[in-house]
């Protein structure tokens, strides 16, 4: 399991990540980009960015993530339905226009979930995204801009570094996000390399820009530092 199986335990980890709530001077807050790793190793570092959302009112999600498990090229949508995680059912929404498929199995995705159920997200709307043109990244963040939700990005940093590699290519990743560095944007170093083209979009037609609320990788958790796994949260 990528998050705790039993109910209780789910609840208590994320209440114990939502009591990190970072302080910021916007009240103003259109969506987050959060990591994907099982909560043990990344659960903290989305939660505080997900503890930003609490009391807000919104019911509604649009998850965009990347695929690991399916050659893809564009961008995909789930069936209408509902999922079940620990903490419940949500109910599912397809994305117009968009081909469908089964994303349940997609961790990119998937592990966002209960921290959604936690702050009362009635729906959600996931979209996985393969390879994906500059032009076709513009079309959906246009799409996606229209429809009243809060939209979470899901990627992880660079993968399998050593732990000073790892922080130093993080840093430039995420220096490049926060500037919107369109320039720069191919020396990112992320699983979520795709949607963040949506995300740059995105942030351009909301008149905004990400800002960063946590990093961390593998090592600071686990204390082995011979290869690691970067994980970054913001809020835009």
């Amino acid at each position: 399991m990528w998050y705790p199986e039993h109910k209780e335990e789910l609840e208590l980890f994320i209440e114990n990540a939502f009591k990190k709530k970072p302080k910021i001077k916007s009240k103003k807050i259109n969506g987050l980009i959060v990591p994907h790793a099982g909560y043990e190793y990344s659960g903290k570092v989305a939660g505080k960015a997900f503890s930003l959302l609490k009391n807000k009112k919104v019911d509604k999600a649009i998850i965009i993530g990347p695929s690991h498990y399916v050659n893809l090229s564009g961008p995909i949508t789930a069936t209408n339905g509902e999922w079940k995680t620990s903490l419940g059912k949500i109910a599912i929404i397809q994305f117009p226009s968009l081909e469908v498929m089964d994303l349940q199995a997609e961790h990119s995705i998937k592990n966002q979930v209960p921290f959604l159920q936690k702050i009362g997200i009635k729906e959600i709307i996931p979209i996985m995204i393969g390879r994906i043109e500059d032009k076709e990244a513009k079309e959906l963040a246009k799409k996606i801009a229209k429809i009243n939700a809060v939209y979470i990005f899901s990627t992880d940093l660079s993968h399998f570094l050593t732990y000073e590699e790892a922080v130093q290519k993080d840093r430039s990743s995420i220096k490049i996000i926060k500037e919107l560095n369109e320039t720069n944007f191919k020396s990112i170093d992320a699983c979520g390399y795709f949607p963040l083209r949506v995300l740059f979009h995105l942030c351009k037609i909301k008149k905004t820009h990400p800002h960063l609320i946590e990093y961390k990788n593998s090592g600071d958790i686990t204390g082995d530092k011979s290869t690691v796994v970067g994980y970054a949260s913001f809020w835009f």
